[in-house]
């Protein structure tokens, strides 16, 4: 009799575990099997992996293996109740293989290879089409800032391909309610599982992924989980110092300008962006703002500050 390593075919080393063995044949099961894999040799492939799994899977076969080799059944004191393999025998063509896993030969397919490749019965007609999972879709919504920092939701609606009980592929058309959580950036994504495209043959539905898109505001720009906003100060408060109220989605809030601060100076108020999981910073820019010159007294003001020792340019010389 021809030795077959099956250690080798599966993969494994002679020390592998049950488990293991069971992974690595499970997977290279699902590579092979005649009803995924046309090339030529693919059927020959499965019936080793099946016969090698078939002793090795068995404490009693595996020890007679690993005693007397290729003769392991003439030396092994249990006989086999199904000489060769179980997992080999093929019903029909190189397609629509049946398997029997210690069931004799009343027909009862293994649970295993039942929940692997959904066969239900001999032959090609017993056989169930290969499943396949839906693909995964996406879509976007486009929220408020303000939502952004409350949470909100949205009801959408998108179309999605079908297969029709005639075999044609069709788009059918549904509408959710999808809950939009607090924190959500710009551009963060929320995973809606099982709510893609529809699988094949009784496969699993796909996901459905939603960006998020913040609107543009007409007080912040937001970069991420981050605001940044523009504060327009008086000269005085620029010069002196001052305590001022700025505007936040989730509220005013106070922030001291210190004495001496120029146009264009930063400031960073920790925390009080996006309360995403990491919350984010607002930004604040300052904006020295003139009053007009539009009256006889700030005409007048202006004019008695031209007697101030000051001049802006005085390191302007190249």
């Amino acid at each position: 009799m021809e030795y077959k390593n099956y250690y080798s075919i599966l993969g494994v080393s002679k020390d592998a575990d049950a488990a293991l063995i069971k992974k690595e044949y499970r997977k290279l099961a699902r590579k092979y099997h005649p009803d995924v894999n046309k090339d030529s040799v693919a059927e020959q492939k499965f019936k080793d992996l099946s016969e090698a799994y078939e002793v090795l899977k068995d404490p009693e076969k595996r020890k007679a293996y690993d005693t007397y080799g290729a003769n392991w059944k003439q030396g092994s004191s249990r006989p086999s109740p199904h000489p060769g393999s179980r997992y080999g025998r093929a019903s029909g063509s190189g397609r629509g293989f049946s398997f029997e896993d210690g069931a004799g030969d009343d027909g009862h397919y293994s649970e295993f290879f039942e929940s692997l490749f959904g066969h239900r019965g001999g032959g090609e007609r017993g056989r169930s089409p290969f499943q396949q999972k839906g693909e995964d879709m996406n879509a976007f919504i486009r929220i408020s800032l303000e939502d952004a920092y409350h949470g909100s939701s949205r009801t959408i609606s998108f179309e999605t391909p079908i297969t029709t009980a005639e075999g044609f592929v069709a788009n059918k058309k549904r509408t959710l309610q999808v809950n939009i959580p607090k924190g959500m950036k710009n551009g963060g994504k929320i995973r809606l599982k099982g709510k893609g495209a529809a699988g094949m043959n009784g496969g699993p539905a796909g996901d459905l992924y939603i960006r998020i898109d913040i609107e543009p505001h007409r007080v912040f720009t937001v970069e991420g989980a981050d605001l940044y906003v523009t504060l327009p100060i008086a000269p005085w408060e620029a010069a002196l110092g001052a305590k001022v109220r700025v505007p936040t989605p989730d509220g005013d809030v106070t922030v001291v300008i210190p004495k001496g601060s120029l146009s264009g100076s930063k400031m960073r108020l920790k925390g009080k962006g996006i309360p995403a999981k990491q919350p984010g910073n607002l930004y604040i820019t300052l904006q020295v703002v003139l009053p007009p010159a539009d009256d006889e007294k700030t005409i007048a003001l202006y004019e008695e500050m031209k007697t101030l020792n000051f001049n802006p340019r005085q390191t302007f010389a190249v």
